[in-house]
C-alpha cells in the first residue's frame, strides 16, 4: 500500500515544473495523498491547472497568502471536499528586487514587512487556517522551504536571508505551540536550485558554481533529493520529529573553509 494512501495534503507556491513545491507534490501523490493547489494570480492558473490534469481529484484554488480572508475561503474550500487535512506544503517567498539587489543597508522599511509577511507571517496565517482540519484528521505535518541564508550572510540573498531567519523561529514556535495536538512543523534547508524564484537572486548562476565545487558531494541537489526529503517529514517515518530544519544541500551547510 502507497504510504500515504487515504491522507490529504494542500501545497502552496507551485509556480511551474521546474518548483520545489512541484516536486514535493509529486513525491506526495505518488505515495497516494490527495492534493489541493493554490495560485495567484491569473498569470499562474493555467501552470498550475496543466501540471495538475494528471493527479487525480486534485483541487485548484486561488489564494493570495497576504488575504485572511482568501486563505479562510481556501481552507473552507478543502474542508468541503477533503472533509480533513493531514499536511501543508508551505513552499511561499518575495521580497522586492530592489530590496534584493541593493546594499542591506538601504533595504526599504515597505520591502522588510513585504518580505516578513509574504515570507514568514504567512506560515502562521495557513497553519491557523488548517488548524481545524488537522484536528479533525486527528494530527498534522507543516512543511515550509528555507535556505542557508537564513543561518549565514551570503551574497546577493539580503533581506531574503533575514525573513527565511524569521520563518525558521517560527517554526520552532510553531512546533512547540502545536506538539500537544499532534501537529508536527519542520522545514528543509535546501541547496541552490534553478528555480523562478531563485533566478531573481543576483549573481545565483555564480551561487550555483560555488556550492557544486565546495559541498562534500561536490554537486548540487536535484528536485528529487529535495522531495523525497519532505516526503520523509510529512509521513509517519518522521513522527518523532517536530521543530527541525533538515538540510537536504550536498553537505554545503558542515564545511567552514
Amino acid at each position: 500500500m502507497p504510504l500515504l494512501q487515504g491522507k490529504t495534503g494542500i501545497v502552496f507556491g507551485v509556480a511551474n515544473k521546474r518548483s520545489i513545491a512541484w516536486a514535493i507534490a509529486q513525491a506526495l501523490a505518488r505515495e497516494g495523498m490527495r492534493l489541493a493547489f493554490t495560485y495567484q494570480g491569473e498569470r499562474l492558473k493555467a501552470n498550475v491547472e496543466e501540471l495538475c490534469a494528471a493527479l487525480p481529484d486534485s483541487l485548484i484554488l486561488p489564494c493570495d497568502v497576504t488575504s485572511d480572508a482568501e486563505i479562510d475561503a481556501v481552507f473552507k474550500e478543502v474542508g468541503d471536499k477533503f472533509g480533513g487535512l493531514d499536511a501543508l506544503v508551505h513552499s511561499v517567498a518575495f521580497a522586492p528586487r530592489e530590496d534584493l539587489e541593493n546594499d542591506f543597508v538601504n533595504t526599504s522599511r515597505e520591502g522588510f514587512k513585504t518580505a516578513h509577511d509574504i515570507s514568514a507571517y504567512s506560515l502562521v496565517g495557513l497553519t491557523r487556517a488548517a488548524l481545524p482540519l488537522f484536528e479533525k484528521s486527528g494530527s498534522g505535518a507543516v512543511l515550509a522551504l528555507t535556505y542557508y541564508g537564513a543561518e549565514k550572510a551570503v551574497e546577493g540573498y539580503n533581506l531574503m536571508g533575514v525573513a527565511k531567519a524569521s520563518l525558521e523561529a517560527t517554526i520552532r514556535y510553531l512546533a512547540a505551540n502545536l506538539g500537544p495536538k499532534n501537529i508536527r512543523v519542520n522545514a528543509i534547508s535546501a541547496g541552490p536550485v534553478n528555480t523562478l524564484a531563485a533566478r531573481g537572486i543576483k549573481g545565483f548562476t555564480g551561487m550555483l558554481k560555488h556550492h557544486a565545487e565546495r559541498a562534500p558531494l561536490r554537486r548540487n541537489v536535484e528536485l528529487e533529493e529535495i522531495a523525497n526529503a519532505a516526503l520523509f517529514l510529512i509521513s509517519s517515518m518522521s513522527a518523532g520529529i517536530t521543530g527541525e530544519v533538515m538540510f537536504v544541500d550536498g553537505g554545503y551547510n558542515i564545511i567552514g573553509l
